[in-house]
């Protein structure tokens, strides 16, 4: 990637916001496209007219071949130490898996190390029929998932999947993996990007209100005692009951109609 490329593409449709990691056709997980991801995720959150984000590489080969190794020793220097390079990453994955929007990975070819731990960050993967080479395989190169892949893959479908892949550096297909539940959905390749834009705009349509209610309940709190993610979801109540598309939904409900969740919510 030169100097006069940018590291990432924005683009919206309608209310879906479109990241592109800009590095065909590997689309590493460089230094300036984490800087860039760092600094687009808050502003998206903050935007009242985006409802849903679609996350994917650039081209159609590879969502991501994971973290430029030769760009390590650099991040290093700039940022001071390792532990501070892996705690960005970490805290802008946190920030995508916290945010009260809807976030859909895209996921063809290779989608290795940083470039499943992503994706594992986000609320929905999408994956090619064919072609697809997912998985955590650093131990091939003496280390381990560093980016909270660990973690997340194993919550994601069990302890026991999860070792088998990164023990064995395995690398599994799109059909794999949406059997052993890490992807929601799998479609022919030439259908994959068209899928991931309709599941946003479905989401989309969704109220936000209740939206974000239902993602801090069920991410924010998914590890939070019973009673704790109860009152939660009892907030969420709450907060949907002052706006207007609660109303809207059952008025929508009782005249037999499609809702209109488009307006803002209050």
């Amino acid at each position: 990637m030169s100097n006069d490329t940018p590291p990432l593409l924005l683009q919206r449709d309608g209310p879906v916001a479109i990241i592109t990691n800009n590095d065909a056709p590997m689309n590493r997980m460089t230094l300036e496209f984490i800087d860039a991801l760092e600094e687009q995720i808050p502003l998206l959150g903050a935007d009242d007219s985006v409802r849903a984000i679609v996350i994917r590489g650039a081209g159609e080969e590879h969502f991501s071949v994971g973290m430029n190794l030769k760009q390590f020793g650099e991040g290093i220097e700039q940022k001071g130490s390792m532990d501070a390079v892996l705690d960005q990453r970490l805290e802008v994955l946190a920030a995508i898996e916290n945010l009260e929007k809807p976030v859909i990975a895209v996921l063809c070819g290779y989608c290795l190390g940083g470039g499943l731990e992503l994706p594992l960050a986000c609320h929905f993967r999408l994956a090619a029929e064919e072609g697809s080479q997912i998985g955590l395989p650093e131990l091939d190169i003496g280390t381990v998932p560093a980016w909270g892949g660990t973690a997340r893959l194993a919550r994601c479908v069990g302890r026991d999947q999860a070792l088998d892949i990164i023990l064995r550096a395995k690398k599994i297909s799109g059909p794999r993996a949406l059997e052993i539940g890490l992807v929601h959905e799998v479609w022919p390749n030439d259908q994959l990007q068209q899928k991931a834009l309709d599941l946003a705009h479905e989401l989309s349509a969704m109220p936000p209100w209740s939206v974000a209610g239902v993602l801090r309940c069920v991410v924010g709190a998914e590890h939070a005692p019973l009673d704790e993610a109860i009152a939660v979801e009892r907030e969420a109540v709450h907060k949907v009951s002052q706006g207007k598309h609660q109303m809207e939904g059952m008025m929508a409900f009782l005249e037999k109609r499609e809702p209109d969740f488009s307006g803002p919510p209050s």
